[in-house]
């Protein structure tokens, strides 16, 4: 999509962080953009700024893991704009805990806003996208840490998902002319350590509280540190504006993992090496 000016745009999670600088470098290159997001002030705000600009913009709020909102949210964009060529599935959350301590509040709510939400934004925007002939991109917000494991983080595993999923369904559409890219950030200046704050009341039980002390606090505390000193996500907003343009499959913000990623496939390669020769023949 070398063109985007007059297309149509739909980024969920849109009201801060990333989907605010991936709304905002939209608007600025011309696209119409509806922004959804589950904090009504924030979205309202964002709305507000992009509008004094005198960006094409508008605002719906939703919990995107609740399908049924987020068709309404889709219905909106179509009664609004007419036709959607943009879909940046970017809400998320943090939360997870280690694999043996996950409270059934928490593994729904993170499997639900950062893997269940893509699955049912391209079921749904997908048909949308293709109905009109015009072509179309789809952006989804993974991590780092969908490629790269640290732990057995929840939150990890659904980011795994979402890459696994944007791979897939990038060969699936790419002949009916629809681009599909993975966005998979590292540290951005976001709010991401906050997630709690839009935990919706029937996953109230998915936060607990959180420690002061011991290594757990250590390391939020240096999650947090990290995140605070992050890339702007303006930066990552005109980063996934040029993946769009291009159709890169993978969007990635810098590069101090990579060496991490050679590492892992180094590691897979070596799996392949040590059956290699005990490899029945065919």
């Amino acid at each position: 999509m070398k063109d985007l000016a007059g297309k149509v745009a739909f980024v969920t999670g849109a009201a801060s962080g990333i989907g605010l600088g991936i709304a905002t470098a939209l608007a600025q290159a011309g696209v119409k953009v509806m922004l959804c997001d589950i904090e009504k002030g924030a979205l309202d705000a964002a709305v507000a700024k992009l509008k004094a600009t005198n960006a094409d913009v508008d605002g719906v709020l939703a919990d995107v893991s609740l399908k049924d909102q987020l068709q309404a949210a889709a219905d909106a964009t179509i009664a609004k704009y007419g036709k959607v060529h943009i879909l940046v599935n970017n809400a998320g959350v943090g939360g997870g805990g280690g694999y043996a301590n996950w409270p059934d509040a928490m593994t729904s709510w993170v499997v639900g806003v950062n893997l269940l939400s893509v699955i049912d934004g391209m079921a749904i925007f997908g048909p949308l996208i293709e109905s009109h002939g015009e072509g179309g991109h789809i952006v989804s917000t993974a991590s780092i840490a969908g490629l790269i494991s640290g732990s057995g983080s929840l939150y990890n595993v659904t980011k795994y998902g979402v890459v696994a999923l944007s791979e897939g369904v990038r060969q699936e559409l790419a002949p009916r002319g629809i681009g599909v890219s993975v966005l998979c950030p590292g540290f951005i200046n976001t709010q991401i350590a906050d997630s709690a704050r839009v935990v919706p009341e029937r996953f109230a039980e998915a936060i607990g509280p959180v420690p002061s002390e011991g290594l757990l606090a250590d390391m939020i505390a240096n999650v947090r540190a990290r995140l605070a000193a992050g890339i702007d996500p303006l930066y990552v907003g005109e980063l996934v504006r040029e993946g769009i343009e291009n159709d890169w499959p993978y969007i990635f913000t810098d590069t101090e993992f990579e060496p991490f990623i050679e590492a892992r496939f180094a590691n897979i390669k070596a799996g392949f090496d040590r059956i290699r020769d005990r490899t029945p023949a065919r």
